[in-house]
């Protein structure tokens, strides 16, 4: 039950009224910002003691949100930190802390040429990270230069992070699926003085574009081993004590990386993340996911002051680990590779996304937790389905998977005290499907996996609840660029499915007026890098962050996102409809891609949608039909009428006037190099109604 706030008035960022923390659970005097507690108490009283409300550090076991009521709803929830603000040193200090405290541990892994694992302990990962900063310094680079990235995710991507900022520089991350014209922007804008690319090939095609860059000074390719060589100069001509002084000259407010946004209507911006913003983000997510990164006992890798400590007789098998696969180039993936260097925790890179590749790799490192957003989880269910099909076994697979879901909603409902948790009957049922569903698919996974961290889009309550019941615990979380990675999460033991979670802890939510939500914290950036200001220009008001995205927090603090704000479609007849849940509904349908819904000034909404290949093929086997590729199929009835009961599901979401009244189906996929999606694959809504503008004004005509 959250503490509850009664005011009026709006209030700045941070909260720091004369209330004070007494230990969990004991408030004395008024609240932050001066507000009055309004307590409403499930234990009696109404008193201003209020059990489980945490604001100890270390106190990781009942973390409950302190929420402000106006006109009758939740206006805004805060999460007091677990950890107190670091007041100094750097991301830069991680790697040397770590191998003081305990330098035989192994704090990566890397792979090896036949596909096995060679671990790199942290008194290793320091000397390396060490002597690549010196290699970067022989070469000239001064502190606060950029130094731009652009590669797939591997080890050299970490290594090259930490060796930076131990140089005192500032990383740029760089997708490797830009295109020319975004790689020159992001160079030219963030002023690099140095790029290093993954492949030959992808320097190469920059080489007309060095003409334009007259700041880029340096240019280093991983696959040709520049890296190992700038580590043998540096160690050849530059002492220790330079790092050390480099280091020492950072601070919580230094700039630590560049990093810009995909940009789904003009330009990338840049946004300049500081040393501080990574250790309030990763400080305080740590404590609150002590499951994920201390192991299931809350044992782990790391002190909160991230020096590795050491278990004796703790097996391998107990060890938290996670495999990363989603970009570096994001800042999702990038705050998750921090955390796991702060806590100790295990770290391997899979550069390849592609199925064969990523199985192979899950399957000989054998994580505890992994990094995915929506698409991949869909995937997952939609290829476990399909496998189960061709098998003979689709029936099974959908027992198994309704009674998954039940089990899910069943121990929220325990865990929210809404409920007595799984009946008798359900745990029998899920303990017959378990070794014919669930072990399966875990054990596709690595057989280790025991929790997910889901972000970028909106997983679903009925996909959240199925992987529950699989026996993978998911913590939803929703973040942008601008805040470090996740601003808020679901906490331990607290699932709401279908929600993104509290604020992480020291983080607040608020809900302005016409619905957009704002994020307060340590985790929000400076502002937005623009060269021709001078740097940075400040991008918050009062310490608040307007994200552009529309939500509601509930009266326990879990906020739900509703849609962006500039997507919201106003019909011909007035109605407002925000496109993301019918959208999100959609593309979770095995034989739908992309869905973009429209209606923004017209008479109804309607829906342009796309197919996934491979589950036009499966379909059309299990049809008994030839596979055929899916632009041939855009007309065809059977299909259609499958689609038509998608939508008509999608629709049971929403109001009539909501509701999708047409739809077509293009010839083409949504894709990134014709201009549709950014490389995290949100839609650019502007640029598929151009693009497919025919097919958009048939679904008006008469």
């Amino acid at each position: 039950m959250p503490l509850s706030y009664a005011s009026s008035a709006s209030s700045p960022w941070p909260p720091d009224g004369p209330g004070q923390w007494h230990g969990p659970g004991q408030w004395h005097g008024p609240g932050p910002d001066g507000y009055v507690p309004a307590v409403r108490s499930p234990y009696g009283g109404g008193g201003p003691g209020i059990p489980d409300i945490p604001g100890t550090p270390g106190d990781t076991g009942s973390v409950v949100p302190l929420v402000r009521w106006a006109d009758g709803v939740v206006r805004e929830a805060y999460v007091p930190p677990l950890v107190a603000r670091v007041t100094h040193g750097s991301l830069a200090d991680l790697p040397f802390e770590n191998a003081a405290a305990d330098p035989e541990r192994r704090v990566l892994s890397r792979r090896t040429a036949d596909g096995g694992w060679h671990d790199v302990t942290a008194r290793g990962f320091a000397a390396e990270v060490r002597a690549l900063a010196k290699g970067l310094i022989a070469e000239g680079l001064a502190p606060g230069d950029r130094i731009a990235v652009l590669a797939r995710t591997r080890y050299e991507w970490t290594l090259l992070d930490f060796a930076a900022w131990a140089a005192g520089l500032v990383t740029v991350p760089v997708y490797p699926t830009s295109s020319l014209f975004q790689i020159r922007w992001i160079l030219h804008d963030s002023g690099a003085a140095a790029l290093v690319t993954e492949t030959a090939g992808q320097a190469a095609a920059l080489g007309p574009e060095r003409d334009r860059l007259p700041g880029l000074r340096h240019l280093w390719v991983l696959d040709h081993g520049h890296l190992d060589r700038l580590a043998e100069r540096g160690e050849a001509s530059v002492p220790d004590q330079e790092t050390d002084v480099r280091r020492g000259v950072l601070g919580p407010g230094t700039p630590a990386t560049l990093v810009y946004t995909s940009g789904t209507t003009g330009r990338p911006k840049g946004c300049v993340l500081t040393h501080g913003n990574f250790l309030a983000e990763v400080d305080n997510a740590i404590e609150l996911l002590h499951p994920v990164f201390r192991g299931e006992d809350g044992r782990g890798g790391a002190a909160r002051s991230g020096a590795a400590r050491s278990e004796a007789g703790r097996s391998q098998a107990e060890e938290p680990s996670t495999l990363l696969f989603l970009p570096l180039s994001h800042v999702f993936g990038r705050m998750v590779a921090v955390a796991c260097v702060r806590a100790g925790v295990r770290l391997g890179h899979a550069p390849s996304l592609a199925a064969p590749d990523l199985l192979a790799d899950l399957a000989s490192f054998r994580p505890t937790f992994l990094l995915a957003i929506p698409y991949m989880l869909e995937k997952i269910h939609h290829t476990a389905r399909a496998t189960a099909e061709r098998g003979g076994r689709a029936a099974v697979f959908d027992r198994a998977a309704a009674v998954a879901r039940r089990w899910g909603e069943a121990v929220e409902a325990r865990r929210l005290g809404t409920g007595p948790g799984p009946s008798r009957s359900l745990r029998a049922a899920r303990a017959c499907y378990d070794p014919l569903v669930y072990r399966r698919l875990r054990a596709a996974l690595g057989g280790r996996l025991r929790h997910v961290i889901c972000g970028g889009s909106p997983l679903g309550r009925p996909l959240a609840a199925f992987f529950t019941g699989a026996g993978l615990e998911i913590y939803e979380g929703y973040g942008l660029t601008e805040t470090t990675g996740a601003a808020t999460v679901t906490p331990p033991h607290r699932p709401r499915l279908g929600t993104v979670g509290w604020p992480l802890p020291g983080t607040g939510v608020r809900i302005a007026a016409d619905g957009e939500v704002l994020l307060a914290g340590g985790q929000v950036f400076r502002g937005y890098w623009d060269p021709n200001a001078g740097g940075v220009v400040p991008a918050t008001r009062d310490g608040w962050f307007a994200t552009g995205d529309i939500g509601r927090l509930d009266d326990e603090g879990y906020l739900t996102i509703t849609g962006r704000k500039k997507e919201i479609l106003i019909t011909a007849g007035g109605k407002n409809v925000a496109p993301a849940p019918l959208e999100n509904w959609l593309r979770a349908h095995p034989l739908i891609s992309q869905c973009l819904v429209l209606g923004d000034g017209r008479p109804y909404v309607a829906a342009l949608i796309t197919l996934d290949p491979e589950g036009i093929t499966h379909w059309c086997r299990m049809n008994g039909r030839h596979p055929v590729p899916p632009e041939l199929l855009t007309h065809d009835p059977a299909l259609t009428a499958v689609l038509q009961r998608a939508v008509d599901e999608a629709n049971r979401l929403v109001s009539r006037p909501e509701s999708i009244r047409r739809f077509t189906v293009l010839p083409t996929d949504f894709t990134q190099s014709a201009g549709h999606l950014t490389p995290t694959l949100k839609l650019r809504r502007q640029a598929v109604l151009r693009d497919f503008a025919h097919e958009v004004e048939a679904l008006y005509g008469s």
